[in-house]
């Protein structure tokens, strides 16, 4: 089995700034944003870049990568993050989390689409060190969100056999006001399960410690920070990752300072983002401190959903039902991603 050691010290990485502090944007009593979270499948550009394993999305590539095809996939990403937020009757959603994204140019040309240029969104973006050259992004609604302070915090783990480093992606934090309240998020793209589930477990549970060291650091300032942990975790929510070294549990398991997740229950009643071999993972998840269930007023957390409507999913034949893929294997279908995303809605109080 692969055995991992956690090289990393995380110690105050931000400030706790006061609430009355003057943002962007306000939201008003009763008013509902929503926050979200899609892993946008190898949204690479079409150039072969030095030292990124990416050639096979060049138009010499295997895939045939072509101008005509990325563009067509930005459309499709852009339709699909602009209505995360129709359930709440609103156009654009306030802030979406994004991995699988190549570099900063490709989440550019992606707030340009006309789906969602009237966004106006701006980008959080840091190149993290991943051999094929993906990392995390969060976009943002600059009306409603003011970041303050952006840290990528790498995921140092190394393989027992050779002491080599695993390169994987780094945890984004930014923190801001939205809405003039401070929140924390914590964007997430967790080691996947390449050599099978076992063997890559210590990964996830490395990823799982530094996700966790970040929130603990954060609720030592505040006890009541209000702190989102969204991602492609590779792990579902009852796995031991997730569960029991990030401690996400149903709100009738929270005890102390556990995090609260809500898709949890809507893994156990069968609905998922991705689906393997028949079985449905719910690998997407986001998951609050309790900061954001309590509140008598400011932000409180009020819904969770898994983006999952019959355009997302293939139509017909052997595989109808699951995420309408951009590629299976080498074929170009020309539809989303392999995930659904999710979504949070939050409510002014």
């Amino acid at each position: 089995m692969l055995i991992v050691r956690r090289l990393f010290s995380f110690v105050a990485v931000v400030l706790i700034l006061s609430a009355c502090s003057s943002g962007s944007g306000g939201i008003k009593k009763g008013e509902e944003v929503v926050i979200g979270f899609y892993n946008l499948e190898n949204l690479f550009d079409t150039i072969d870049a030095p030292d990124v394993r990416d050639e096979e999305f060049t138009p010499d590539g295997r895939k045939a990568w072509t101008q005509a095809r990325y563009k067509a996939k930005l459309q499709h990403m852009a339709q699909v993050i602009s209505s995360l937020s129709d359930t709440v009757g609103q156009e654009y959603p306030a802030i979406v989390g994004l991995c699988e994204v190549e570099n900063r140019t490709v989440v550019e040309d992606l707030v340009k689409e006309k789906s969602l240029a009237g966004g106006d969104y701006q980008i959080v973006h840091q190149d993290s060190p991943d051999r094929r050259g993906i990392d995390v992004a969060l976009i943002y609604r600059s009306d409603l969100f003011n970041p303050e302070t952006i840290k990528a915090i790498p995921l140092m783990i190394y393989d027992a056999e050779d002491s080599s480093r695993i390169y994987t992606r780094d945890q984004l934090l930014v923190s801001g006001l939205l809405g003039n309240e401070k929140i924390h998020l914590l964007v997430n793209h967790w080691p996947s399960r390449y050599g099978g589930e076992e063997r890559s477990r210590p990964l996830r549970k490395e990823a799982a410690l530094l996700s966790r060291s970040i929130v603990d650091s954060l609720l030592a300032l505040d006890e009541g920070a209000k702190v989102l942990v969204m991602g492609d975790l590779n792990d579902d929510p009852h796995n031991v990752s997730v569960k029991d070294v990030l401690r996400g549990r149903t709100r009738s398991e929270l005890t102390g300072d556990d995090v609260y997740n809500p898709f949890a229950r809507k893994h156990q009643a069968g609905e998922g983002t991705l689906c393997y071999r028949g079985k449905w993972n719910l690998f997407d998840q986001i998951i609050l401190t309790q900061g954001l269930l309590g509140s008598e007023q400011g932000l409180r957390y009020e819904d969770a959903l898994v983006y999952s409507y019959a355009h997302l999913k293939v139509p017909e034949g052997k595989y109808k039902g699951y995420p309408f893929r951009t590629y299976v294997g080498n074929r170009h279908d020309g539809g989303y991603s392999d995930h659904f995303p999710v979504s949070v809605v939050l409510k002014m109080y």
